[in-house]
């Protein structure tokens, strides 16, 4: 059975890290987790770009949860006062430790101190990271679902190398310098084997 795993709202946040980290979640390597809190930020951040709609931010976030029911940590609110990491990310790790969590995949790593997560038995790693120790886990699963999102993007259409430079702006430079290492992505517009 795939790990559990925490996903915070600053990973879920930017469109082509969001949808690569749920194609592996979806291709069963992992199962994702967040809780009502991080959707509600979801939303809300997303609806503050100029180009997304509060109704396109409703949508995706709408769209997540019927693709990962189980995805939804409940039950957790009265854990949130006794984590001891930032007040702020205090629901993440609460609802992370409440779902039997193994690790919470974050940008913001300083807002959860090494002390705050021993008691939990909880790791807390990049996306960048998370992506990485995937690959090296995983390599043809996560290959193919990179592939397969490049394949599938349309608005905005974005080719394999524009999809791996958003990947790297939106916090995962060494994983996109990795994928750029061990494949040759301008060959799969064309069909041809990696």
């Amino acid at each position: 059975m795939s790990f559990p795993v925490f996903l915070d709202t600053c990973v879920l946040y930017p469109a082509t890290l969001a949808d690569l980290l749920l194609r592996i979640a979806e291709a069963g390597v992992f199962r994702p987790h967040w809780s009502a809190d991080v959707l509600t930020e979801l939303e809300r951040n997303l609806a503050k770009i100029t180009s997304v709609s509060e109704e396109s931010a409703r949508r995706r976030v709408g769209a997540m949860s019927a693709a990962f029911p189980d995805a939804a940590v409940t039950g957790y609110e009265s854990l949130i006062d006794g984590m001891a990491c930032d007040p702020k990310d205090r629901h993440v790790l609460a609802a992370a430790v409440h779902s039997d969590c193994q690790l919470i995949v974050t940008a913001d790593l300083g807002d959860f101190p090494v002390a705050s997560l021993e008691p939990h038995h909880l790791q807390v790693v990049s996306p960048d990271t998370f992506l990485l120790d995937q690959l090296d886990l995983y390599p043809h699963v996560v290959l193919g679902c990179l592939r397969g999102q490049a394949g599938d993007l349309r608005r905005p259409s974005l080719s394999p190398l524009g999809l791996l430079a958003s990947l790297e702006r939106s916090g995962a430079p060494r994983f996109a310098a990795e994928v750029r290492r061990k494949t040759d992505i301008s060959r799969w517009r064309s069909g041809q084997d990696e």
